[in-house]
């Protein structure tokens, strides 16, 4: 754990480190220049849990910047891929804290790189940040802090890295400007969507849905009543969220082999993260699983969070055959924000993916922001791929003659792979993401 003010790591850092700060005079001119910054790395989540659980408790940020979330991760993914965390502290002169930066290193080869905690399982990658930050820290500060940070991490043989991938930034956080959007970021593959949740649900139901639309709604449901009661379940205990959640991952392991697309849950540790976020007493206050039940079939699943206002949809999943024709996944997702409006949470959070369904229900879109840049030598190749990469995968989501052709090459491919069984369609729809719901 190091400590240093942000004068003296702009005077020890390279020429590049203080090119920020040359805006600072005019901040001051205006009158909003904040106090000085004092930094801190810590190298273990240990010894800065208990500081992190009171600031997430205050700060801008979302679920997926909380200890629980990305300490789970690190338990189960982290470690096992030897990720050296980096979690940055500022604090403001007075010594509140201004923001958290949940940063790792990855050793891969040929390169080391400095990633968000958790990145890849992250929908939103971001700081943690004090509600006045904003009014306090100007971006050229900000940016000095930030190459200043740089400077220290080269310096300190555990964080030492040659590239900087940062993947998944939103625009905002809270209600602030998300800093990170002052480098020279690009924008990702896909956004994000949320609606904003009124006191009612049927009205809500009733602004969101046509005649039309409600009527198929109720049409379906007769039809999946045919097949045996209906029923909304909340896991009442860590044994039936894990029996669940396992329900969740067959189902979706094998939508997603159908696809073509890589199971999410098949790498090291991935299953177990899930499983623990669930079942742990530390971190089931955040998570939210649940199933429709059609008879004695789990017809679809859920996980989410629930964190501060906000639910969050992390992952769905629905069973295939019969009961798919009569979306079951679209009924669960009414049921969850009946749900979330019963607690009286204020948003619904689809995350990322730009899945048709949600720009049905959302009224607010988030733009999500990938940021990359080479550190040494080694890190040039990897920071060239990473970019290629994403350039190409932006251009194909965002032609959608490109990305039908891409989905439906992918979904033959996985056909052929894993051919469904008597009874179930024949031919599936493309889907975006992992997230579908039918």
């Amino acid at each position: 754990m190091r400590t240093m003010t942000l004068t003296a790591l702009r005077n020890a850092g390279s020429p590049a480190d203080i090119r920020p700060a040359a805006a600072a005079p005019r901040a001051e001119r205006i009158g909003e220049a904040p106090p000085d910054l004092t930094l801190r790395i810590h190298h273990d989540l240990a010894e800065v849990e208990a500081e992190w659980r009171r600031f997430e408790r205050l700060a801008d940020c979302t679920a997926f910047q909380t200890f629980d979330w990305l300490a789970t991760w690190h338990r189960h993914v982290g470690e096992r891929r030897r990720a050296q965390p980096a979690i940055a502290v500022g604090r403001f002169g007075d010594g509140d804290i201004a923001f958290m930066l949940p940063l790792c290193v990855m050793p891969e080869r040929p390169a080391r790189r400095l990633c968000w905690l958790g990145q890849e399982h992250c929908d939103y990658n971001a700081p943690l940040l004090s509600r006045d930050f904003s009014q306090r820290v100007t971006p050229a500060r900000f940016l000095a802090a930030w190459h200043a940070l740089q400077g220290h991490m080269q310096r300190d043989p555990l964080l030492r890295y040659d590239w900087i991938e940062f993947e998944k930034m939103p625009q905002a956080v809270g209600a602030q400007i998300n800093p990170f959007v002052h480098l020279g970021v690009t924008p990702n593959a896909s956004g994000a969507h949320l609606t904003n949740l009124g006191d009612d649900w049927e009205k809500f139901y009733l602004d969101k849905r046509s005649s039309a639309t409600r009527r198929r709604d109720r049409a379906k449901r007769r039809h999946l009543s045919e097949y045996g009661e209906i029923g909304f379940m909340t896991a009442s205990d860590a044994a039936d969220a894990r029996r669940t959640l396992e329900a969740l991952m067959q189902q979706k392991s094998r939508s997603l082999a159908r696809k073509g697309a890589a199971d999410i849950f098949a790498a090291p540790g991935h299953r177990d993260f899930y499983l623990d976020l669930v079942t742990n007493p530390k971190s089931r206050h955040l998570t939210h699983v649940s199933r429709v039940e059609v008879g004695k079939d789990c017809a679809a699943v859920n996980l989410g969070i629930v964190f501060g206002d906000c639910y969050y949809h992390v992952l769905a999943s629905y069973a295939d055959g019969e009961l798919s024709h009569y979306g079951p996944g679209a009924l669960h997702l009414r049921e969850l924000m009946a749900h979330a409006i019963r607690l009286g949470l204020k948003r619904f959070d689809f995350t990322i993916g730009d899945e048709p369904y949600k720009l049905e229900w959302s009224d607010t879109y988030l733009q999500l922001y990938d940021y990359a840049a080479p550190a040494t030598w080694r890190g040039l190749s990897a920071f060239c791929s990473s970019s290629a990469r994403r350039r190409i995968k932006r251009f194909i989501k965002q032609t959608p003659v490109l990305w039908r052709l891409a989905s439906r090459l992918r979904a033959a491919a996985g056909a052929l792979r894993h051919p469904r069984g008597r009874g179930s369609r024949a031919a599936e729809k493309p889907s975006s993401s992992p997230r579908d719901v039918r």
